[in-house]
C-alpha cells in the first residue's frame, strides 16, 4: 500500500478527524419534503445512551416502504440490528466504524432475488380491493412469474439493488422527518456479514443504515453543480 493511501478502515473512520462541525444536528420545526430533503445529513456520531422506541422503528420502516419498486414486488427486506452484543459483533465486520455501536440501531437494507414469488399474494389483495379485476391480475401474475422466473440471478440481483436504493432513500427521509439521523454505509464485508448473521442465501445485502439520536451534525452538504450534470433531451 503507498503512504499516500489508506486502508478501507483507516478510510472509513478518518472522517471523525476532519470533520470540524460543532454543531448538533437541526431539529427541523418544519417537516415539509423539501426541507427534509435539504437538511438531511450523513451523520456518523450519535448519542449511546439514547434508545429508540420499537414503534418508532416501526413506523420509519414502514413509511419507507411506501416507496415504488419494480412490478410492485417490494422484494426489500430488513434486519434491524438493536441488541448491542450484536452490534459489537457486527462491528469488526463493518470496518469498525463507531456508528454501528453508537446509535440506536443498525438496519441491514437487503434484496430479495426470489420476490417475484410473492406475486399473486400481492396481486390477489388489489384485486380483492376491486382496484384490478380478477382475469387481470391472474394475468399480471402468470406475466410476472414467466418473466421474473426466467431471468438471470445477475438481473434479479439488479433490480433487487436498485429497489433497495429506493426504500433506504426513504428511509432515511422518514428519519429526518421524525428527528432522527442516519448514514448509509456500504463498507462492510459484505461476505462475512451474509455469514455471521446467517442471511438467507436468496438475499442481496445492499447496505447499512446507522439509525439513532445524532450528536453531531455531520458534514455540510457540498455538491457538484447541475449543469455539470443535466443534459436535456439527448446527448451531443
Amino acid at each position: 500500500m503507498s503512504k499516500n493511501t489508506m486502508s478501507k478502515e483507516e478510510y472509513l473512520n478518518k472522517v471523525k478527524e476532519i470533520d470540524t462541525t460543532k454543531e448538533a444536528p437541526k431539529q427541523l420545526e418544519d417537516t415539509d419534503f423539501l426541507t427534509v430533503a435539504k437538511e438531511r445529513r450523513s451523520v456518523r456520531q450519535y448519542d449511546p445512551e439514547f434508545k429508540m422506541d420499537k414503534s418508532e422503528i416501526l413506523e420509519i420502516l414502514e413509511t419507507a416502504t411506501l416507496a415504488p419498486s419494480s412490478s410492485n414486488l417490494q422484494p426489500w427486506r430488513f434486519l434491524v440490528i438493536e441488541d448491542q452484543k450484536e452490534k459489537e459483533r457486527l462491528l469488526p465486520i463493518a470496518n469498525n466504524q463507531q456508528q454501528i455501536v453508537d446509535a440506536s440501531v443498525v438496519i441491514a437494507v437487503l434484496g430479495d432475488r426470489e420476490a417475484y414469488k410473492n406475486a399473486d399474494r400481492i396481486y390477489s389483495a388489489i384485486a380483492e380491493k376491486g382496484r384490478m379485476p380478477e382475469d387481470v391480475k391472474d394475468m399480471y401474475v402468470n406475466s410476472i412469474l414467466d418473466g421474473y422466473g426466467s431471468f438471470p440471478k445477475e438481473r434479479l440481483a439488479k433490480i433487487a439493488h436498485i429497489d433497495g436504493g429506493l426504500v433506504a432513500m426513504q428511509l432515511m427521509l422518514a428519519a429526518k422527518a421524525k428527528g432522527y439521523d442516519t448514514v448509509p454505509m456500504g463498507g462492510y464485508d459484505e461476505t462475512k456479514f451474509i455469514k455471521e448473521f446467517n442471511v438467507p442465501e436468496n438475499y442481496e445485502a445492499i447496505m447499512l443504515i446507522s439509525l439513532g439520536k445524532g450528536a453531531k451534525a455531520g458534514f455540510e452538504k457540498t455538491r457538484l453543480p447541475l449543469d455539470e450534470l443535466i443534459n436535456w433531451n439527448k446527448f451531443e
